[in-house]
């Protein structure tokens, strides 16, 4: 490794001083964070400083800026840089907010501009939005094949034939990379969850338990047999170690991992830390067989540290490494053939602040060339023939499998590419020759009409039929296994002791005396923690039916809004009142009588007449009485008031 730097530190030295008598200068944008992207661009050049095939008389310089990560104006500030220096072509490896700014830059100064999606946190890629080219001549051409996770993820979740399963996505995860898949898989009939994990994964299941009850953890538990993972390989580990331990993973759970960029430790460290069956999706590469040819591509011989699998620094590369190296290649096979058919344009200093600068007029053909070339490099085929994009993508889909002698392993399914789609079977494999000859103990216990005793007819051995016993012989038949049967002496389905032991059926599988129990035993999470259930047959439920009695008719009801001390009150109200409004006419009548002389009117003051006007309001009915005097107004009022309130309550309380 040191020799190589050191003949990078050579090389770059020479390639200074002949920046100024080369024609071919490229300019190279990479993020400081990306350890990889300048050596990889360095060794892609000085291996064809080697080459005197390709470009027998000129040789490739270049200028590399590095820029802080999702930053933009910082990007944009660098090619204009590159571009005031003279370049032919613009390599860059960064997120998809700098790609952005690079195109509308590039589109404008028509300089090729070959883009490399970078993902440096590890989690699955999501497709950059870039914006379409005003005038339709788009300069930015997507090294990186797009992002094709969703197509292959539709295909195998149609090849399961899942119809009802959850997504996990990271925080840092853009949920709009979904969108198509959601769409398609609403049109499919598919029920599709989606949750977000925090970066902190066991504080989700701290609040799933703070907040669920016991009936919702089980609904949760049994929506997690289908899953997709798409996090950082890390951060699955921890998912999936923490619903392990939270016991809200099963044994009979299936879930998917995808991620174009997981490492061969870091799948076993996945499959190892899962329970039930595990599918992973990945990137792949070609590699050929024949070690003699291995590194050459064409006519083009590529450096052993990179097409060497035995070499650890291939290991440690990132997919956009790989790419970054290819695209140094595809320029360098577009200047050779330039070069040969004579069309060359020389290189011209761009100044990106003046608004009179002209774009460069060799762009177009340049570019031209460029989407025009083919070649096979280290990710295989590279093009730009797709609407400027590099469409060849290849992936493999691995599986969990289980043996005698390695336990589970994992084995590769299917392929998957991007011109034939699905090759190979992503069905499991069928256990039967594993249980040919082999003899179970199975524990019973007798409850009708699921287990029974048949009739013993001439001294026969007992035989026990019922319908958990014809899925058992079922089985044997299928899977080619004999059993011997025999019930549990306590008669009990099985429950924890108070010194952690298990007694009845749940027992003898704790205590191996028995290989599989055989019954109508009901599903609970504290068995479920010691023992693994085939998928349930018959959900029980208890339903409690009672007798609706008869409403019976009371001539009396109209009295039910109001307690009896309040009839009684309103009863004594009245003629209290009434006997309030005689006193008051009458003292009314003596005061006329002494002011006017003229006698008294008989029938208005009297007290008949005064409890039939409080009657008459009570009931809301109007009286001939003429009130006078002030007192009168403000008792009567006061009445009033109290029969809107009493008729208010009764009307609403009868209702």
């Amino acid at each position: 490794m040191e020799l190589v730097l050191m003949c990078f530190s050579v090389w770059i030295l020479q390639s200074n001083s002949a920046k100024a008598d080369s024609i071919i200068h490229i300019g190279a944008i990479f993020e400081e964070n990306a350890v990889r992207d300048d050596e990889i661009f360095q060794l892609a050049i000085s291996d064809l400083s080697l080459n005197d095939d390709i470009l027998q008389s000129e040789k490739i310089t270049h200028s590399v800026k590095l820029i802080e990560p999702n930053n933009p104006f910082q990007a944009v500030q660098e090619a204009c840089e590159l571009m005031n220096q003279g370049i032919l072509a613009l390599v860059t490896s960064t997120g998809c907010a700098a790609a952005s700014a690079l195109q509308s830059l590039t589109d404008a100064m028509h300089i090729p501009h070959l883009f490399i999606q970078r993902n440096g946190d590890g989690g699955p890629r999501t497709a950059c939005q870039l914006n379409p080219s005003p005038d339709g001549e788009s300069y930015t051409l997507a090294a990186r094949p797009p992002v094709r996770i969703n197509d292959v993820l539709l295909t195998l979740i149609s090849e399961f034939r899942w119809q009802k399963f959850i997504i996990f996505y990271e925080s840092d995860y853009d949920i709009r990379g979904l969108q198509t898949f959601m769409d398609q898989a609403s049109r499919l009939g598919l029920d599709v969850s989606l949750q977000k994990v925090d970066r902190n994964v066991s504080r989700v299941f701290t609040d799933l338990f703070n907040t669920m009850r016991t009936e919702e953890l089980n609904r949760y538990r049994d929506t997690l047999r289908r899953a997709v993972l798409l996090m950082s390989p890390r951060g699955a580990q921890v998912f999936i170690h923490q619903a392990v331990e939270t016991n809200l993973a099963s044994k009979d759970s299936h879930w998917v991992y995808a991620n174009e960029e997981v490492s061969d430790a870091d799948i076993m460290e996945l499959v190892h830390s899962s329970l039930g069956r595990m599918t992973i999706i990945r990137q792949i590469f070609p590699l050929w067989r024949d070690t003699n040819v291995r590194c050459m591509r064409n006519n083009h011989r590529i450096s052993s540290l990179l097409c060497d699998p035995q070499e650890g620094y291939l290991q440690s590369l990132e997919v956009s490494n790989l790419y970054l190296y290819d695209s140094v290649l595809m320029l360098a096979n577009a200047f050779y053939r330039k070069l040969e058919d004579r069309k060359w344009h020389s290189m011209a200093s761009l100044n990106c602040m003046r608004k009179s600068t002209k774009p460069w007029n060799g762009g177009w053909s340049m570019l031209d060339t460029i989407q025009k070339e083919r070649i096979s490099g280290l990710t295989g085929l590279m093009d730009f023939r797709a609407e400027g994009s590099n469409p060849h993508v290849q992936f493999e889909i691995l599986g969990t499998s289980y043996s005698e002698t390695f336990g589970k392993d994992v084995k590769r399914l299917a392929f998957w590419d991007s011109t034939r789609g699905l090759n190979g079977s992503l069905k499991e494999n069928r256990i039967e020759s594993g249980m040919q000859g082999v003899t179970l103990k199975i524990v019973t216990l007798l409850e009708e009409p699921f287990v029974m005793v048949a009739e013993n007819i001439l001294g026969q051995p007992k035989r026990y039929k019922g319908f958990s016993i014809d899925v058992l012989d079922a089985l044997a038949k299928i899977l080619g296994f004999k059993y011997d049967i025999y019930q549990i002496g306590d008669g009990k389905y099985g429950s924890a002791l108070p010194n952690g032991s298990w007694n009845g059926m749940i027992g003898e599988l704790i205590a191996k005396r028995a290989d599989l129990a055989v019954s109508a035993i009901t599903i609970t999470p504290e068995r479920e923690s010691v023992v693994d259930f085939s998928k349930r047959y018959l959900d029980y439920s208890v339903g409690i039916l009672m007798h609706k009695s008869e409403e019976k008719i009371n001539i009396f009801s109209l009295l039910a809004p109001f307690d009896l001390a309040v009839w009684a009150c309103i009863a004594a109200a009245i003629p209290v009142v009434g006997i309030m409004i005689f006193l008051l006419r009458r003292i009314q009548a003596v005061r006329c009588h002494n002011s006017t002389g003229h006698p008294p009117p008989s029938a208005s003051t009297s007290l008949q007449s005064a409890i039939w006007i409080v009657y008459g309001a009570f009931v809301q009915q109007g009286s001939d009485s003429i009130l006078g005097s002030v007192a009168l107004r403000i008792v009567m009022g006061s009445w009033w008031l109290f029969t809107l309130i009493v008729c208010s309550s009764y009307t609403a309380n009868l209702a």
